[in-house]
């Protein structure tokens, strides 16, 4: 398993990241106990959580998926050993915090509950899940502005996160499901205000989803703010198991109504053609999707989730995968044709 800097930290992270937002909801302790021991075992020292998981996100078991992790700590004695990710949940969600902004005093109610949770007295990387203001996140299409406090919240915010990093509860800092505004503010602010530089940003980034690379891309390598790319397999969509209108009982799209980002004619098409790609070339689907990601120079750890083993030992071992010029031209071409059917 290779490794890559996280950020100009000198912290070294696996170039795949064990997500875990199905534990809890989909898999039970038992299944990411093994999930964690087969990770570690492969070479993989980062995970990512957040307190919102699992997803789908309800009050009866938010939490979850901390607690798991936070039992496995205690049980493999291996906290000093995993680089532990984890966010504070943003705005719009009633039954954390009644929904409301990110702001100091939530910040320092989310850190203390994930401390408990997780059984640990740091995080590694301490990330923001989403911004408080109204912007292009979760597939939303055109802007619409509105007047707000934006720079005072990513002030405060920077604040909060300097004075935990100061209280030695976190290590790190980043964001997730961020623009390039709200990047190069952080970092300005930061220079400004001698804060805690941001090291990393949690967006999407698939087949389906390279709009990263619309801003985001050079900045992640200009200002070493490495991408951790979430959904790289879509939600599924890119293992194929959803081709033809398929909905096999166990998948997240089936299951879940509302996961229907990666759902459309154009995904499907896009999909379609990745699909006989990767079968022309004798690949996985899922393989070829997960080794593209993870082969960006902007890109400092792609975050890949399973709810089987079967499933997991397949993403993992796309990290041996070196895709060929003649496959990455056949991913451009697709990509010029049905550019971002996802966003």
């Amino acid at each position: 398993m290779k490794m890559r800097e996280l950020g100009r930290t000198g912290i070294e992270v696996s170039e795949i990241c064990l997500g875990t937002m199905t534990w809890g909801q989909q898999n039970t302790l038992d299944e990411a106990f093994e999930q964690m021991d087969y990770a570690v075992s492969r070479g993989i020292n980062f995970f990512d959580t957040a307190e919102m998981y699992p997803v789908p996100p309800i009050a009866e078991t938010q939490g979850k998926t901390e607690e798991y992790i936070g039992k496995w700590f205690q049980q493999s004695g291996n906290r000093n050993d995993i680089i532990l990710a984890s966010k504070a949940t943003g705005p719009g969600h009633p039954h954390v915090r009644d929904g409301r902004p990110l702001n100091r005093s939530a910040i320092l109610e989310a850190i203390e509950g994930s401390l408990a949770r997780l059984q640990t007295d740091y995080i590694d990387l301490y990330q923001i899940h989403w911004p408080n203001r109204n912007t292009n996140f979760f597939g939303k299409l055109g802007y619409k502005h509105s007047d707000d406090e934006a720079e005072h919240d990513l002030h405060e915010i920077l604040e909060t996160l300097s004075e935990l990093v100061d209280r030695g509860v976190i290590k790190t800092i980043g964001i997730s499901n961020e623009t390039p505004w709200g990047l190069m503010s952080y970092l300005t602010l930061a220079a400004q205000y001698g804060l805690p530089r941001i090291v990393s940003i949690q967006n999407p980034y698939s087949l389906l989803n390279r709009t990263f690379e619309i801003g985001l891309s050079e900045m992640a390598i200009r200002e070493d703010v490495g991408l951790l790319a979430y959904s790289p397999l879509a939600f599924g969509v890119l293992s194929g198991k959803y081709r033809h209108g398929a909905r096999p009982a166990d998948g997240r799209i089936t299951l879940f109504e509302r996961f229907q980002r990666y759902n459309n004619p154009q995904s499907e098409a896009a999909t379609e053609e990745y699909a006989l790609l990767a079968e022309r070339h004798g690949l996985s689907l899922a393989q070829m999707a997960l080794a593209f990601v993870t082969s960006r120079d902007f890109l400092s750890s792609n975050i890949i989730g399973a709810t089987t083993m079967a499933q997991l030992k397949e993403n993992i071992d796309s990290a041996e995968l070196v895709l060929s010029d003649e496959v990455l031209k056949g991913i451009s071409d697709i990509h010029r044709r049905i550019p971002n059917p996802a966003p």
